[in-house]
């Protein structure tokens, strides 16, 4: 694990709240396992200092995509079709679109959106893994947008997967879907299903030392290389 706590606040001084996604788009091809190993809970710690602009925005656009349902269940049982439903979507999401930042793309710093144009950032590819695996069938409280900082020091979002056997990391970096612990990620906010527009705080250096607990998992360990495709 690169980052350390002290880079971390640095980097969040330096503005990497603002916006931005990690530039370098790689696959990692995986087979899809009949039972994937466990995962563990991603320790939420309270509400998050900020919401995403960008997230607000996009809500203020389409109000039906970021209404509570406390009628769902707010994790999935990780059987092998809704395992095998997640590695479909993120592969499709992943091929589909092309990536392109938002001041290029739309000309402003951030904008999040669900693209109709085939071009888009990491939060564009999260809302429409987002919103493919409710289409499909899945509960939108399992399915939470997430913030964190990559290696590179670079800001992220992706989608995660509450389940039955932890949490789990659809990246538009990688078709391989991830124990969140089992990556390189520091973990800074994702959404809270139970409070309209809440983002609960991940506790970064804590989210840290759990991450390096190196749960060991047989998707980690049957990683393909990284393939640059972008």
């Amino acid at each position: 694990m690169g980052i350390k706590p002290v880079k971390l606040a640095i980097a969040v001084g330096l503005g990497i709240w603002a916006g931005g996604c990690a530039n370098t788009l790689t696959y990692a091809p995986m087979p899809v396992p009949s039972a994937p190993n466990a995962a563990v809970a991603m320790p939420e710690t309270g509400p998050a200092a900020i919401i995403p602009a960008g997230y607000i925005d996009f809500c203020s656009r389409y109000a039906s995509d970021c209404q509570l349902h406390p009628d769902q269940a707010d994790h999935i049982v990780l059987d092998t079709a809704n395992w095998t439903l997640l590695q479909t979507v993120n592969t499709q999401v992943n091929a589909a679109i092309w990536p392109e930042d938002d001041a290029k793309h739309y000309g402003r710093a951030e904008y999040w959106t669900i693209p109709t144009d085939g071009y888009g950032d990491c939060e564009d590819y999260a809302l429409t893994k987002q919103r493919d695996l409710v289409a499909k069938g899945l509960p939108e409280p399992s399915l939470r947008l997430a913030i964190l900082v990559t290696p590179r020091m670079e800001r992220h979002t992706v989608l995660t997967v509450a389940t039955d056997r932890g949490d789990f990391v659809l990246d538009s970096l990688t078709d391989a879907i991830l124990p969140w612990n089992k990556t390189d990620y520091v973990w800074l906010e994702r959404q809270n299903p139970k409070v309209a527009f809440g983002w609960t705080a991940l506790n970064a250096p804590s989210t840290l030392l759990a991450a390096n607990a190196n749960i060991p998992t047989a998707q980690a360990d049957e990683a393909a290389p990284s393939l640059p495709v972008r």
